[in-house]
């Protein structure tokens, strides 16, 4: 048998619309796992964000793994040592918070359980807080309160905005930083060297398994890289018209267990 990892974004992907794992699909991914194949979580939260689903998944008695931050860290479930990690250089935080407050853009990063922000608190940082089951953190100084390296800054905006902000931030920052959106209202900033596909590639050099039997499912903007890199690239039924494009298969969605069908097809 050739050894298979299996990449799963979370939200719109390994979750449905009310963001639980139904029964049918955790049984079919636990088959997965008996059958020898490793599971991967690939998503653009933070990694207190993915716990709960790693214990669902049963990741850490598995030999599971964990791309947080879109591929930003990796880490070994079974240990919790990190595989891989790439951040944001500090200085730029200065950079990207004076942008927020000039254009009216929520700002967040992340330090250790807590999600942090300098700018006025508006329902999209609300909601990554309560999502990822961590608390949100305002500063009256955000710029010196970040004294550390950043794994992803995340920019909030009304959808129609954050189309026009997402390119006047690429020519801010690329190419020595990568921004792209998660969500609609999400712009995400992480370093250059970071996007699902890159951690992937650096993950199966980890476990000796090839490209070709990697199986990548997806939803959103941030699983493009990925969904175009694996051996079988999956966009879910309820993904983004892009994804749907550069996909090898469009499965159901994800209200309609769209991932048993791809075990079925392919593990």
């Amino acid at each position: 048998m050739n050894k298979k990892l299996l990449v799963l974004d979370i939200d719109g992907t390994l979750v449905n619309s009310e963001k639980v794992i139904t029964p049918k699909t955790l049984e079919a991914l636990i088959k997965v796992q008996d059958r020898g194949h490793i599971i991967a979580l690939a998503s653009g939260r933070p990694y207190p964000g993915l716990r709960p689903f790693v214990k669902q998944l049963e990741l850490e008695k598995r030999g599971g793994y964990a791309l947080s931050f879109n591929g930003g860290k990796v880490v070994c479930c079974a240990t919790g040592e990190s595989v891989y990690e790439a951040a944001v250089p500090k200085h730029f935080a200065k950079v990207i918070y004076d942008y927020a407050i000039e254009n009216g853009l929520g700002l967040v990063t992340y330090d250790k359980e807590v999600v942090v922000t300098g700018t006025k608190i508006d329902s999209y940082m609300e909601y990554e807080a309560r999502l990822n089951g961590m608390e949100l953190l305002y500063v009256d100084d955000f710029v010196s309160y970040v004294d550390f390296d950043m794994t992803k800054c995340l920019l909030t905006a009304s959808p129609e905005c954050a189309v026009f902000h997402e390119e006047q931030m690429k020519k801010m920052l690329a190419p020595k930083l990568n921004v792209f959106r998660s969500e609609p209202y999400f712009i995400e900033i992480t370093n250059s060297g970071v996007d699902k596909a890159k951690a992937i590639e650096g993950l199966l050099k980890v476990l000796s398994i090839s490209r070709e039997n990697t199986v990548c499912c997806g939803d959103g903007f941030n699983d493009l890289t990925m969904v175009q890199y694996a051996g079988v690239g999956v966009a879910m039924g309820n993904a983004q018209d892009i994804v749907k494009e550069h996909a090898d298969y469009i499965t159901g969605s994800c209200d309609e267990d769209g991932l048993v069908a791809v075990v079925e097809k392919f593990f």
